[in-house]
């Protein structure tokens, strides 16, 4: 099978930790026996810039054979539509392109009219905010579940006191990190930042972080704190439990299966009080650790991979019959 992936959302040498994500699962479905992928990704921008994608994507792919094309994101699905629809086309919606207030109403309405709209959370399915209700070809095919899946090969639990010398952090010291930019308001630092005061702690970001310096983080907190208002997926709890390191969210994305039944975990409402009671034993600890990665596993991006590539059959093989 010949699979063409159209995103503007993929790591550049100026934005290196842009879409990691997204190469992730490229790279897990190069793995794959049976499956050949071409990707195309361009610059994200204003709308010049996807009108331009469109013409890039045009001259350099409208005269190749493709048995499916599959875009992550909703504008890149409509820059996917200047290939026309000889073939089957999958979109991957992960959330910011469903809520935007702009980007939301085209996504949904792209996502009538495709061959498989995939959102990468049942939650994110059936948000009331900007879900996909009623979405798929003539308004009745159901959306499949696609997220990309947690990097195990990066994620793993590395030695904390190394990890902080790395870091050039206090050995003993109380640690906790708040799993984003600060920039972004639906992320909500305003609580991660009140609850590390409150616990007498040093409250760590994502903020100016190259991508190889993440998992080095994530080891070397006392626990990482996940307070977003939102989230379509929501890597950063499983990323913690890929390292076996406590993690505390707010119930939104994947954290409520993810850490279902995970002691040392909290997977509730923001609510200071219940979170700083979770969060002392690991604080007070000389090195917390968790049982994680095993569940974290169920959701790795290998697995995810396979699942995406079973996808692609069935839509392959219902627009071969149709």
């Amino acid at each position: 099978m010949r699979v063409l992936v159209v995103t503007s959302t993929y790591p550049t040498p100026s934005h290196p930790g842009l879409g990691g994500f997204v190469r992730d699962q490229v790279e897990a479905l190069r793995e794959l026996d049976g499956l050949e992928l071409e990707l195309f990704t361009y610059e994200p921008g204003g709308a010049g810039n996807y009108v331009r994608a469109a013409r890039e994507l045009r001259r350099a792919h409208g005269s190749d054979s493709f048995d499916l094309v599959h875009a992550h994101y909703g504008l890149s699905g409509w820059v996917a539509r200047a290939l026309g629809r000889r073939a089957p086309l999958v979109v991957t919606f992960h959330g910011t392109d469903l809520r935007h207030a702009v980007v939301g109403p085209l996504s949904r309405l792209l996502a009538r009219g495709i061959d498989l709209p995939a959102p990468v959370s049942a939650s994110l399915a059936r948000d009331p905010a900007g879900g996909l209700p009623g979405a798929g070809a003539g308004g009745t095919r159901a959306a499949a579940i696609l997220p990309c899946g947690v990097n195990l090969d990066r994620f793993g639990p590395r030695d904390r006191g190394d990890a902080r010398r790395r870091l050039g952090m206090d050995i003993g010291g109380r640690y906790l990190l708040f799993p984003a930019d600060p920039a972004r308001p639906e992320k909500r630092h305003d609580r991660a930042r009140e609850l590390a005061a409150a616990a007498e702690s040093e409250l760590l970001t994502y903020a100016g972080a190259p991508p190889e310096r993440i998992p080095d983080l994530i080891n070397a907190a006392n626990a990482v704190v996940a307070t977003s208002e939102r989230e379509g997926f929501g890597l950063a709890p499983l990323e913690a439990l890929a390292c076996d390191v406590p993690v505390l969210s707010t119930d939104v994305g994947i954290a409520p299966v993810a850490l279902c039944e995970v002691a040392g975990t909290l997977c509730a409402r923001y609510e200071p009080r219940t979170w700083l009671d979770a969060l002392r034993p690991h604080l007070d600890a000389p090195d917390p650790r968790i049982d994680g990665r095993r569940r974290a596993a169920l959701f790795g991006r290998d697995r995810m991979a396979e699942r995406v590539f079973e996808a692609y059959r069935d839509v392959t093989r219902e627009a071969a019959s149709g």
